[in-house]
């Protein structure tokens, strides 16, 4: 029903895509969301919820979903949190930070209850999933839930432009012994590792 996707499956079409940038906002519009045939745009939660199960509950064919939230995790040898390699390292006004996913927890909570209702709500039709992830330049940049669900909906639709942008399940893991795995086995549901898309906001856009 939901199955990981690969690198070499991230090619657009208007059809299939939904790209939804994680809010979990009590009454604010903190969900940026591309659905097919629509311009993106900010919901709460629960609309940004509606949306998407009515869409894949509805689909004739496969529904590729990206979801702006760690759906991965890894662990050391010893059993113990460790940074994804390549996409939770991020140059920050020149230097080299890591945004860790077990600091992420609100956005993974609000991943896991979009998963939990798509497993529930049975689609006919299989979700393909990946990760998206946008990081900043600068310090102390707001979000911009819209703009940054455009940028990643830029990388789908030219891969090869964005190549570098685009990280398998080995560009996650770093070290050897390290393990990476779905974040949603805890819950009792294994997407597998889907891919990363990972886009920089340039500075231009940080206004």
């Amino acid at each position: 029903m939901i199955e990981p996707g690969t690198c070499n499956q991230i090619k657009w079409d208007d059809d299939s895509w939904i790209i939804w940038d994680v809010g979990f906002g009590e009454d604010v519009k903190s969900s940026g969301l591309l659905v097919p045939h629509m311009e993106p745009k900010c919901f709460r939660f629960s609309c940004a919820k509606h949306l998407i199960i009515d869409h894949v509950k509805n689909a004739k064919s496969l529904t590729n979903l990206v979801i702006e939230a760690p759906l991965s995790v890894c662990f050391n040898k010893d059993g113990n949190p460790t940074p994804r390699e390549c996409v939770e390292r991020v140059e920050v006004d020149g230097k080299t930070e890591h945004r860790r996913w077990y600091q992420a927890g609100g956005i993974m909570i609000s991943a896991m209850y979009m998963i939990r209702a798509i497993v529930d709500a049975a689609p006919k039709q299989s979700v393909r999933l990946f990760e998206g992830f946008v990081s900043y330049k600068t310090k102390g940049v707001r979000s911009n839930h819209c703009r940054d669900v455009t940028l990643l909906r830029e990388v789908i639709q030219d891969p090869e432009k964005f190549s570098e942008c685009i990280y398998s399940q080995r560009g996650l893991t770093g070290d050897a012994t390290n393990r990476v795995e779905s974040a949603f086995k805890l819950c009792g549901i294994d997407c597998g590792v889907p891919a990363v898309i990972k886009r920089e906001v340039p500075r231009a856009h940080q206004s």
